[in-house]
């Protein structure tokens, strides 16, 4: 199963595969180098069927817990300020997306979306510290009886030059659903109440929508 993003990526991606194999095959008359180019062009569609897939999950939902927006590793967990929407301290849970994840954003927490932006910017590496700040990204708040408002933060990589966001202030939505896709490697950061339990360890590997970020525990 792909998602709904990629499949104009992938029919291109067919057709010029195709094209080039039928190329390759009628002009290319040394054995191996017929072969090695054809291996690449098959190397090349496979690198983009898996980047877009979309694996069927079954969710365990749970409003007392915030799930991992993204497929990745933990990379942050420290108390910042956050200058955008809060203003002030928070605890931020950073997950970085490498090319051979999964790319579908998910709402951690159900809700009410009370903030939706998408900002334009560098393409700085995901992990840089200014890449929350400076790189081409969308942020999405969304206010649950549990937490309060709950800040997740797409953020574009190196290689990404498109971050998809479905999220519109307003609207109601349910956690684990679809909230947006980077295309081609990144990172989402989220901003959690200070006092909230963490979940997670520092390079830990996390499932969107699976993995247990944070809990209620403990929160005042």
């Amino acid at each position: 199963m792909f998602h709904k993003e990629g499949h104009k990526i992938i029919l291109i991606t067919l057709l010029i595969c195709i094209a080039g194999s039928v190329v390759v095959d009628t002009r290319v008359s040394l054995p191996w180098l017929r072969w090695t180019l054809l291996v690449g062009i098959l190397i090349l569609l496979v690198l983009i069927l898996q980047f877009f897939r979309n694996p069927k999950r079954r969710f365990s939902l749970n409003q007392g817990q915030v799930l991992s927006p993204v497929d990745g590793k933990v990379v942050v967990i420290e108390e910042v300020f956050e200058p955008e929407y809060f203003k002030d301290k928070r605890l931020q849970i950073s997950v970085f997306m490498s090319p051979l994840n999964v790319h579908v954003t998910r709402y951690p927490l159900g809700g009410a979306v009370s903030y939706s932006k998408y900002h334009p910017g560098k393409y700085l590496v995901a992990w840089h510290p200014k890449s929350s700040e400076e790189n081409e990204r969308t942020t999405v708040v969304v206010k649950s009886p549990q937490f309060g408002e709950v800040l997740h933060r797409q953020i574009a990589g190196a290689m990404a030059r498109r971050i998809v966001n479905y999220a519109e202030e307003g609207q109601e939505v349910e956690q684990a659903s679809d909230s947006g896709f980077i295309k081609f490697g990144s990172r989402v950061d989220v901003f959690l109440p200070i006092g909230t339990a963490v979940e997670v360890s520092l390079d830990q590997k996390v499932k969107g929508g699976i993995t247990v970020l944070a809990s209620n525990h403990g929160k005042e």
